[in-house]
């Protein structure tokens, strides 16, 4: 759970940290458009895991 969960608010602090630094790299165009794709990408992994985590540690299972 800490493996997934502490990555995960270190990504959201520098989200915010860098905010403006990455819509200005995002606007440039060109290639530059993969940033927020790839921050996207990472985010959904790394929060995904975390979440998955949490709900076992629940012990709340999907239906099957």
């Amino acid at each position: 759970l800490a493996l997934f969960g502490l990555p995960s608010i270190g990504l959201y602090a520098l989200l915010y940290a860098f905010e403006d630094r990455l819509l200005a790299l995002s606007a440039e165009g060109g290639w530059m458009f993969l940033v927020p794709v790839t921050i996207a990408f990472v985010f959904s992994f790394v929060h995904g895991g975390f979440t998955a985590h949490f709900w076992d540690l629940l012990g709340i299972k999907a239906k099957k």
